[in-house]
């Protein structure tokens, strides 16, 4: 997928020699977040101003959303930074408790373009972290910001961020009894918002392919459900493969080159493999039970999906071809909707037992199963790039005519730090794209 703006310059400020490492640990800081000191982003004119402000308060947003660090409130602040060059008074920053500062400053380079800089320190080894540069097009202030928020992240976490980053959903509206689903494109914290088809044909299950060029979803636009893909650049929509019955829960392979997906077909459900290339396809499941919701490992070597093949809804791991069947879900209740994290650590479910939907993941193997979030039909987990979070969707309470809002939540991997996504309308469905080229 091309992007409309470029990044035409990164560069970084030495560093030095750091003295201390300042590191938090990601699974014990959304009980204490990262005090973070973060003035006015340094810049001249009242228009340049204004983009400094909507910058500084994009990146400010992104680091507290995500619940390992906390703004320190600028009424606190005693050293007033005027220069992005000046050297902080680090006795300053340290009495309001500061343990990370960031120096920030916006120039103008000409009507167009902007020029965009941060520096992170380390205010108690009073060393520099991180420092870049960046000069883009005005209009691509926020993609900067989410940028500049990911790169503080990772240098406090070790961890890859997860904030220039894209959402695809379904977008739901109307009564109950006249649902309209169609696909919807925003950013992860639910800017730049964009519809992606008319409404006119139910979408459904809507996935990134790993190159970010296209996404593949069910749609009810013929007789009967069948997948399609989607080419974000042209917009052209085509369906996939010339399956007889109904095809459904596509998801595309690590390299883009394949897409694996549901065949029902006389009472039975398998599930296939399609080559895009040569539009080939592949039966990887022979059972008589439903087999379903397939999702690949990140090295395409095996596939997660779940059957009733065992007596009610389960998680199976197989081969990539097919082979070395077994079973790894063994708690009480049924599994679905499985999906791989990105580093191949974790699997992502729904669980449904007693009457309660669960969130949950476990290891590759079955073991280690823990419960994220519950609530009435909470499903369809999606990861974040780096697999720190999950998003996934649930019904709020209905009125008597059965109308009952359905919104996006994001949760961290630790269980904490739930949040609501806002968009639009509301919302099923989501799928997370890797990190932006």
């Amino acid at each position: 997928m091309k992007l409309k703006y470029l990044l035409a310059l990164i560069l970084c400020f030495c560093a030095g020699n750091v003295r201390a490492e300042l590191q938090i640990d990601v699974n014990g800081a959304m009980r204490d977040p990262l005090p973070i000191a973060f003035p006015e982003m340094i810049h001249e004119g009242f228009w340049v101003g204004q983009y400094a402000k909507r910058i500084r308060n994009v990146v400010i947003a992104d680091l507290e959303r995500s619940g390992l660090f906390r703004i320190i409130p600028e009424n606190s602040y005693i050293q007033e930074l005027t220069s992005i060059n000046q050297e902080p008074n680090f006795t300053d920053w340290k009495a309001i408790n500061a343990h990370a500062l960031v120096q920030s400053a916006v120039t103008q380079t000409d009507e167009q373009h902007l020029k965009v800089e941060f520096r992170l320190w380390d205010v108690f080894s009073q060393s520099q972290l991180k420092g870049q540069s960046f000069t883009t097009t005005k209009d691509n202030w926020r993609r900067v910001a989410h940028v500049i928020a990911d790169a503080i992240y990772e240098r406090l976490t070790g961890e890859k961020g997860y904030f220039d980053t894209r959402i695809v959903y379904v977008s739901e509206s109307g009564p109950a009894t006249r649902r309209i689903k169609r696909l919807a494109i925003m950013d992860q914290d639910g800017e730049n918002h964009k519809f992606l088809t008319s409404g006119a044909a139910m979408a459904l299950t809507p996935r990134f392919s790993p190159n970010l060029q296209k996404i593949t979803y069910m749609s009810y636009s013929g007789t009967s459900p069948k997948v399609y893909i989607l080419d974000l650049e042209t917009g052209r929509q085509e369906l996939l493969g010339n399956f007889p019955g109904m095809t459904f829960a596509p998801r595309f392979s690590p390299d883009s080159k394949k897409v694996l997906l549901s065949f029902a077909s006389g009472g039975n459900t398998e599930i296939y493999e399609m080559d895009l290339q040569n539009r080939t396809s592949r039966q990887l499941t022979k059972h008589p039970a439903i087999d379903t919701s397939p999702s690949y490992s990140p090295d395409g070597s095996q596939i997660v999906f779940n059957s009733d093949r065992g007596g009610n809804q389960q998680l199976y791991v197989m081969n990539a071809d097919g082979c070395d069947v077994r079973r790894i879900s063994f708690g009480a209740g049924r599994y679905a909707t499985p999906v791989w994290s990105p580093r191949g650590d974790y699997i992502a479910f729904t669980k449904m037992a007693n009457g309660r939907f669960y969130i949950g993941v476990m290891f590759p193997d079955g073991s280690g199963e823990r419960v994220l979030a519950e609530g009435y039909l909470v499903e369809g987990p999606t990861w974040s790039p780096n697999r720190r979070v999950l998003m996934y969707f649930r019904p709020e309470k209905g009125d008597r005519r059965g109308n009952a809002p359905v919104k996006l939540y994001s949760i961290d991997l630790t269980g904490y730090n739930e949040r609501l996504i806002v968009t639009p309308a509301d919302a099923s469905d989501p799928a997370w794209s890797p990190l932006l080229p």
